[in-house]
């Protein structure tokens, strides 16, 4: 039986922040402790603050479905290869013009 991705929600300190396809929760679990992913995020500004100040707990679970309309329609408005990892984030970036396909 073949799994489809599903579509996850990782939430920073509580406030859900990006979105991304995994294979399963455990997948997405996972990235919440990828060294780049940390990096990145701490290093994003959102309303003049940074997304993620190092101590909040990150936090991946299924997605809602606004958050999967989300999702999808930043898939569909990026250019990149299929198959790398994409992350549409739920929070305005500061200094980028669409955040929603920041990868």
């Amino acid at each position: 039986m073949l799994l489809l991705p599903a579509i996850f929600t990782l939430e920073v300190g509580g406030r859900p922040t990006l979105v991304f396809e995994a294979k399963n929760l455990r997948e997405s679990q996972q990235l919440c402790h990828e060294h780049w992913l940390r990096r990145d995020i701490a290093g994003l500004m959102s309303n003049g603050a940074p997304l993620w100040d190092g101590k909040a707990r990150l936090r991946a679970r299924r997605s809602t479905e606004n958050e999967i309309a989300v999702y999808r329609k930043a898939a569909r408005d990026a250019a990149q290869p299929q198959g790398d990892l994409l992350l549409a984030y739920l929070v305005e970036l500061d200094g980028l013009e669409d955040a929603s396909d920041h990868t």
